[in-house]
């Protein structure tokens, strides 16, 4: 009787244990039924972040079980710190409010940790939206149309802001792979910039690879008066594979340690993430929902529609980046702040 009933208990115990997500699961369905839930958007309305996070919460919500309700809550602020910091300090805990945040909240905090309060290792992340490429691209009329031109001619390209990567990554290829670049920052976004090289106040610029597939940039490729002539990444991007990559000039170690801190985070370009105390159950269910979102044929169409290819990867993914950036040596990080900076 002895051994039945010791096999009887564990029996139980492995149909309790096996059983434990399916009852988990209720529990979040009814917590979310008839809720609200706020994605915390870290830009300005209109902005092209704006827009895609509008179109993915309209979707995300559907896929949460107990299908609540979304609105979004645009807080601007510090490239995207000061709504990344409010996940830390002002926002629920209980999975009702999801930070839609920017790449740069991922390495930001390492070079300025006194800026905004933020520690991307002490949030729980649901996933990214998409990878990020860059690319430099000249006017045809600047004679800059090859690699070798790009490093051997002077070249004035335009820029955003002082910190953003258009700036940055054209910095380092000056510093690592002998650009003679005069880089012209300010500009309040892409249009402005194409609008500059239009009236020849700059000749190009480091511009996402997504961002030359449609509009202007397209037809200035298309009709032959603008050329890509750099891929900053490490491999050639499949949209312009005979177009040199950093993989074949920054050979030096220091240079790729440098340029692989700042690309890193490119592959969790759209991160999405909750308070570091929000129960376990839930954030499992809303990595799940956010999984199934990505896969949502209507919102990968609904997406590519507004030029915004959808290129995921999930919380565990962005967990590893982040993983990555903090085991960066403290010489790299010295470097990197100084060359951000300068």
């Amino acid at each position: 009787m002895n051994t039945n009933r010791r096999l009887m208990l564990t029996l139980a115990s492995v149909c309790a244990l096996a059983a434990g997500p399916a009852l988990a699961q209720p529990s979040v369905e009814n917590f979310y039924k008839g809720k609200t839930i706020s994605l915390v958007v870290s830009a300005e309305p209109g902005t092209p972040t704006d827009i895609i996070a509008r179109q993915f919460a309209r979707f995300f919500s559907k896929q949460i079980p107990g299908k609540p309700q979304a609105i979004v809550i645009n807080v601007a602020g510090a490239g995207g710190i000061v709504a990344a910091a409010s996940l830390q300090s002002k926002q629920p805990s209980d999975g009702t409010a999801i930070g839609f945040l920017q790449r740069n909240n991922l390495y930001v905090p390492l070079l300025e940790p006194r800026q905004g309060g933020f520690d991307p290792r002490k949030v729980k992340w649901i996933g990214s939206l998409e990878k990020v490429h860059y690319a430099i691209v000249a006017t045809t009329r600047s004679g800059v149309t090859t690699t070798d031109d790009l490093l051997k001619k002077k070249l004035t390209i335009g820029a955003t802001g002082f910190s953003n990567e258009n700036r940055t990554l054209p910095a380092l290829v000056n510093e690592y792979l002998g650009a003679k670049m005069n880089i012209v920052p300010g500009y309040s976004g892409r249009g402005e910039v194409y609008l500059a090289m239009q009236r020849g106040e700059v000749d190009g610029w480091a511009p996402t690879i997504d961002g030359l597939k449609e509009g202007e940039p397209a037809r200035l490729i298309k009709d032959g008066k603008m050329k890509v002539v750099l891929n900053v990444g490490f491999a050639s991007h499949p949209d312009f594979p005979n177009v040199p990559s950093l993989g074949n000039y920054a050979l030096k170690p220091e240079a790729k340690a440098v340029f692989d801190f700042f690309l890193t985070p490119f592959d969790a370009g759209r991160p999405l993430a909750v308070p570091a105390a929000v129960p376990a159950e839930r954030v499992e269910a809303l990595r799940a929902a956010f999984m199934r979102t990505v896969a949502d044929p209507e919102f990968k169409a609904a997406a590519k529609a507004q030029g915004f290819p959808v290129d995921a990867v999930d919380g565990a993914a962005v967990d590893q980046i982040v993983a990555r950036l903090y085991a960066t040596p403290p010489a790299v990080i010295e470097t990197a702040r100084k060359l951000r900076n300068r």
